[in-house]
């Protein structure tokens, strides 16, 4: 087995390799690639198996998402904002969460720096764990079992707005994250990038697409990338790799099937900039001050991360002669983690001046099956013009979990560490649990055209869900508990000669639980409700998408906690509302300017709950507004012709750090700036986030649980295609 300083050496011999590579001539039978004009150049962002969907520049013009049918932006009745893979090459993030930083509706990072987990809240609710799909299939989260995705491996990512529940089952009612995978191109691929940060975190990703044989039958799609190094904090290492292969058949322009499938491997010495105590990150802590941004608080001697994930599936397509199109996209997903390392836990009782920590561990296994089955048909009844959508998915997901802790003599000193320390036993595990759900969804939806551009869309769903929850530890404890749901939407929207697009809609979600309370067993679903008006522009004198929306949302059954003087029990009665108005706009501006713009302005009340001293009080972890600014400029003319800079500022409001709101997380300003260099087939970048290092906190879950947010972090990239 290798040991990580051998898999370090390996990395930067493979990524200097690389580099080397990238800087050398090219090969006498490379061809030079194309260099059109920015407004001529579109890139279409999947093939006919997912519908024409079309980003150029950094402008959307159609998305599956909204309507799990090919349909224009300005024709979904709610918000819906597109991250092409010609903005994630701009701005290099390294992670999903990183990608949605210039998302309006949209707080990422919650948890600050963290290496394993995609941390998101889309219009004030939690979208990390109900709120993530790939290839508009579920990747279902709960407790640590998540999935992990590269932007990497992306083609795009698209972040719906609101209750999405009528199509897409359970969901997290602020909204959800679609990541469409790469696939098979029309045209050969040949791409290399290696790139490293600041903090020595190096990697090297390689996409290849081509046919098989010249028929034009089969072609295949080849993604890679293996990366490792330090990250924000000392002593943090990692090492990952992933593979993605995928084969499209196409016998004819009306038959498709794409197999789709990836193999992820992760270790890591964990990195975390989050859960540390207010005291100390937002103020000073007396006799300690500020805790070090860069601050490791495990122990090399016990930290253990361990992911294998695993995913194949398929999108099959076949239209018939009468306008009808059957289609069915399947896919398993597997991850197993293993993690055992050390947290903190507030300031030490015995050493105010030094943080207590404890031991944790958790051993996760997660198996979930999708598989979606639609029929779409489009006719006309008089003068109405009909798209139709019946569908019948079903989900199945397992869970296999145990967790437990150990305490001791862990105290640590943050401004003079000491590691090496022998960690104390596990107590035994304090959860031993499994968790299995069935659910079976039939829906319907109608795009409905009349008149000279009205819109009507009426969306209708029946879902039934099997929860079976198996608790090893109390056997008593164990329940299970069948549950029927219907949810609806319904929208108008006017579509104007002049590309303005004003609608409204009403929808409704649902969201299982797993919670149990002490009478009745599992709880109801939480479910959601909301109106949101809007209008959506595309001007006809310039390349843009330009929208606003104000929108309502009532979050119902929220589960509340009351300790009853010997255990804590849960009931659905808290209620959240979300009231907000949120404007973005995504431009490609003559004389090769782009512009990404995004506002969120949200208020957010408690309005029912066990503890009614929290009435009326702010849900915590919830900035108050959000607003980012993204422009990017390429030089035209001969003499700096391929070199483009942008730069951008992002604006994060204030929040609350705990229930009561007596806990203040103040405003925060960041810089983002780029450089990049193009010639024929090669390119260099240089990234920068938050360029002035400017020290702040992304929010806090809790008086103990803070997250600093990432610091300055360069990332310079090569890369060649041929």
């Amino acid at each position: 087995m290798k040991t990580k300083r051998e898999r370090q050496f390996r990395l930067a011999l493979a990524c200097g390799t690389a580099a080397i590579a990238l800087l050398a001539p090219p090969v006498a039978n490379a061809q030079d690639a194309s260099k059109p004009t920015l407004l001529q150049e579109i890139r279409i962002e999947g093939s006919d198996t997912t519908g024409v969907e079309a980003v150029r520049g950094v402008v959307a013009k159609s998305t599956r998402t909204g309507s799990k049918t090919a349909t224009a932006l300005n024709e979904v009745p709610q918000s819906v904002t597109v991250v092409g893979r010609e903005q994630i090459d701009d701005q290099s993030p390294q992670k999903i969460d990183e990608a949605l930083r210039y998302v309006a509706g949209v707080n990422p990072s919650t948890y600050g720096t963290d290496s394993d987990t995609d941390w998101l809240f889309i219009r004030g609710f939690q979208a990390d764990q109900t709120g993530m799909f790939l290839d508009g299939l579920s990747l279902f989260q709960t407790g640590f079992g998540t999935f992990l995705v590269d932007p990497f491996f992306v083609e795009r990512i698209e972040v719906i707005k609101g209750p999405s529940s009528v199509l897409y089952g359970g969901a997290s009612p602020g909204g959800f994250v679609n990541f469409i995978s790469k696939r098979p191109t029309d045209e050969p691929l040949h791409y290399v990038e290696t790139g490293i940060n600041s903090f020595g975190n190096g990697y090297l990703g390689l996409d290849f697409s081509d046919k098989f044989g010249s028929d034009d039958v089969l072609s295949y799609r080849l993604t890679g990338k293996i990366s490792g190094g330090g990250w924000e904090t000392d002593r943090s290492d990692d090492f990952r790799g992933t593979i993605a292969p995928s084969i499209t058949w196409k016998p004819d322009e009306d038959t498709s099937l794409t197999i789709l499938s990836s193999y992820q491997n992760v270790d890591l010495t964990h990195t975390s900039t989050g859960f540390l105590p207010y005291e100390g990150t937002v103020v000073d802590r007396p006799g300690v001050g500020r805790i070090p941004r860069d601050l490791f608080y495990g122990d090399e001697s016990r930290d253990v991360y361990e992911r294998q994930q695993a995913m194949i599936g398929y999108e099959f397509e076949h239209t018939f002669d009468n306008n009808w199109t059957a289609r069915q996209n399947l896919r398993y997903a597997s991850v197993s983690l293993k993690e055992d390392a050390l947290y903190t836990n507030g300031w030490s009782s015995t050493g105010p001046t030094k943080l207590a920590r404890y031991r944790f561990a958790h051993d996760t296994d997660v198996g979930l099956f999708t598989v979606d089955n639609q029929l779409e048909g489009q006719f006309a009844t008089g003068a109405l013009d009909h798209n139709l959508l019946l569908g019948l998915d079903y989900r199945n997901y397992s869970l296999d979990q145990t967790q437990a802790v150990g305490f001791g003599a862990l105290d640590l000193d943050p401004h003079n560490p000491v590691y090496g320390i022998v960690p104390p036993s596990l107590n035994d595990p304090y959860l031993d649990q499994d968790l299995k759900r069935d659910q079976l969804g039939i829906y319907a939806q109608d795009q409905i055209k009349f008149g000279d551009g009205w819109i009507v869309t009426a969306n209708a769903r029946y879902d039934f869900v099997s929860t079976e929850l198996t608790d090893h530890l109390t056997p008593t404890n164990s329940v299970d508990g069948d549950e029927r749901k219907f949810t609806w939407r319904a929208a108008l929207a006017y579509e104007f000669a002049n590309g303005l697009t004003p609608y409204a809609s009403y929808s409704t979600s649902y969201n299982p639980t797993t919670t149990t309370d002490p009478e009745d067993g599992l709880l109801p679903s939480e479910t959601g409700k909301q109106w949101e008006i809007g209008v959506k522009y595309e001007p006809g004198f310039m390349d843009a998408l330009i929208t606003a929306a104000y929108f309502d949302i009532t979050r119902e059954n929220v589960a509340n906690t009351n300790w009853n003087g010997s255990q804590t029990d849960a009931y659905a009665i808290g209620e959240v509302t979300s009231r907000g108005f949120e404007t973005s706009v995504q431009a490609n501006i003559a004389s090769g300017w782009k512009a990404i713009g995004a506002l969120t302005y949200l208020d957010m009340e408690i309005t029912n709950d066990f503890n009614t001293a929290l009435i009326g009080k702010t849900p915590i972890q919830v900035p108050d507004l959000t607003a980012s600014l993204w422009l990017d400029y390429s030089f035209q003319g001969d003499a700096l012709e391929g070199l483009s800079v942008a730069a951008g500022v992002r604006h994060i409001g204030k929040s609350w750090a705990d229930d009561a709101n007596t806990l203040r997380v103040p405003a925060a300003t960041l810089v983002d700036a780029a450089i990049r260099f193009k010639k024929d087939n090669w390119a260099i970048a240089l990234n920068a986030s938050n360029l002035f290092d400017k020290d702040y906190v992304a929010s806090c879950k809790g008086a103990n649980s803070c997250a600093y947010g990432a610091g300055r972090t360069f990332m310079l990239k090569a890369s060649t295609s041929w």
